[in-house]
């Protein structure tokens, strides 16, 4: 069992496979995009199979597969096998922008990936061009489909956006109640890659304008999840992750590794360190030592704070599958 110095019992790891993305979201990336880390710099799916073997040794529970964008490294479907075969129970999840997704759905399904989480930040086409700075809707939506067709729990992921999307943030949640989807309004997350233009939508906004047509309730979430979890009056449920609140990070269970190897404690902190030279040397035991001492050093608290007065994280999240 992995345990920080406060408690946390850390049960989850998030694996950045990719930092590529074929999208140029405003609020993870800059319209240059990013430059390439060569091949050899990148773990390859032995290598990070062979970690994550000890880390599911060791007491993690889930597994989710994020990028950059997950589907744009060749073979994803082979690594979700290989990972899925060693542990066939295990809760094995995957974030992605969807625009590859329908054409990689059934062989995600037949490998052994159980869920999926997907980005949709509109319905409009021309804004959601504006956003990923690229025509992307028509794919996006298509993947949602073959997702759903396939059986595959899903949700969907909406940064909430003042002046972009926040006037259909109902259009959006009716859309997912449609696919028997969870949609899950994520506040925007300041960080230096973002467009600087940008504003977010924070809870209370988010809540106030759904609650203009509906009655809403908080209910009760599960106490790893990252979403404070609402109900509607018919039942249906959608989450809000709000990282600006002060208790978000108090019952934190996440690990993330980057393409390059790189163990992060926390999504918004630089600090980490490289498993990657142990794994190509096959020192099962330094790589064990190096994750017991990230684990130890996970921050308690990440410091975008309730009071708008919080830091602005230079850590990209296209590093870190966010």
């Amino acid at each position: 069992m992995l345990i920080d110095s406060y408690g946390r019992v850390v049960d989850y790891l998030r694996v950045s496979v990719t930092e590529r993305c074929n999208f140029r979201c405003r609020y993870c990336m800059p319209e240059e995009g990013i430059e390439n880390i060569s091949h050899q710099n990148v773990l390859s799916y032995e290598e990070m199979f062979e970690f994550i073997k000890i880390c599911l040794d060791n007491g993690v529970t889930k597994i989710r597969l994020t990028g950059g964008e997950p589907l744009v490294r060749k073979g994803i479907e082979n690594f979700v096998a290989m990972i899925n075969n060693y542990k066939p129970n295990l809760d094995l999840a995957m974030t992605t922008n969807g625009y590859l997704l329908a054409k990689k759905a059934k062989a995600l399904k037949e490998a052994g990936l159980k869920r999926l989480n997907i980005s949709l930040d509109t319905l409009d086409r021309q804004k959601a061009a504006f956003i990923a700075r690229k025509d992307v809707l028509d794919e996006v939506i298509d993947g949602i489909n073959e997702a759903a067709n396939l059986g595959f729990g899903v949700k969907l992921n909406t940064v909430a956006l003042k002046g972009v999307n926040d006037g259909e943030l109902l259009d959006l949640m009716e859309f997912a109640k449609s696919k028997n989807a969870q949609i899950r309004y994520i506040e925007f997350m300041e960080n230096s890659s973002a467009c600087s233009e940008l504003r977010g939508l924070k809870k209370d906004d988010i809540l106030s304008l759904i609650s203009k047509k509906y009655k809403v309730k908080e209910i009760t979430k599960s106490p790893h999840s990252p979403s404070s979890l609402f109900e509607l009056e018919d039942g249906y449920k959608f989450g809000i992750i709000d990282p600006h609140k002060h208790d978000f990070c108090a019952t934190c269970n996440r690990l993330r590794l980057s393409a390059e190897g790189l163990l992060i404690p926390c999504l918004y902190y630089e600090d980490g360190k490289s498993i990657r030279e142990a794994m190509r040397a096959g020192d099962i035991k330094k790589a064990c030592e190096i994750l017991r001492e990230v684990i130890e050093k996970k921050p308690e608290k990440n410091k975008w704070e309730n009071d708008g007065k919080g830091e602005i994280s230079s850590r990209a999240f296209y590093q870190t599958g966010g």
